[in-house]
């Protein structure tokens, strides 16, 4: 492998370790747990974008089935004379 793909490879996993540090230090630290308007800002913040997401691929297999895909195609006998 050359130094590029190395790098890029390196960095990330970089990067995930202190995800995985910052995550487990969250996690460990002694306070108060979480009110109730956090649960309902969490659950909201994962559920909306959630149906938002799967709406749109919805949306973007029923236009692809239906053929609204497709270029638009030019054909004589539309054309008025």
């Amino acid at each position: 492998m050359r130094a590029g793909p190395i790098a890029i490879i390196v960095a990330l996993l970089l990067i995930l370790a202190a995800a995985i540090v910052f995550a487990y230090q969250g996690l460990t630290l002694p306070g108060d747990p979480m009110p109730r308007e956090g649960w309902i800002a969490l659950t909201l913040g994962v559920v909306f974008p959630l149906i938002v997401g799967i709406g749109l691929m919805v949306l973007l297999f029923y236009s692809s089935r239906k053929g609204y895909d497709e270029p638009s195609q030019f054909r004589a006998d539309d054309h008025p004379d």
